[in-house]
């Protein structure tokens, strides 16, 4: 139990600071967030401070102890924020081999989501 735990929260660790690093310049509306969000991709610009604090609020939940049933929700939430930034950057840019960097999150959030369904299965069998 201690190895999963331990892998539990180095992957959580890590996918949670990239969603808290990467929710704050759309919370803060900064320029590099438009620039990318509104003049590259073609979305509104309202939508930009929303993603923010979806991510924040999904990071801080995948941080806390318990709550299994809105840690669902917030990796719902998360990976459909990381295949839509994949798709639409795709969409607009096309395909390029920098692409593959996206695999380094989605790599972290399965690491992320496969040890926390481990946490839990061990958990019910020690009940």
């Amino acid at each position: 139990m201690k190895r999963i735990n331990l892998f539990y929260w180095i992957s959580t660790g890590l996918f949670s600071s990239v969603m808290l690093f990467s929710a704050i310049p759309d919370i803060m509306v900064l320029p590099d967030a438009i620039q990318f969000v509104s003049t590259n991709l073609h979305y509104p610009e309202y939508i930009i401070p929303f993603l923010g604090w979806a991510k924040l609020f999904g990071a801080f939940v995948l941080l806390l102890p318990r709550l299994n049933t809105l840690k669902e929700w917030a990796y719902a939430g998360l990976v459909i924020d990381l295949v839509g930034a994949t798709y639409s950057n795709i969409c607009v840019v096309g395909f390029k081999p920098e692409m593959f960097f996206m695999l380094i999150f989605f790599g972290m959030f399965g690491a992320s989501y496969y040890f926390h369904h481990k946490r839990l299965d061990h958990k019910k069998q020690a009940q």
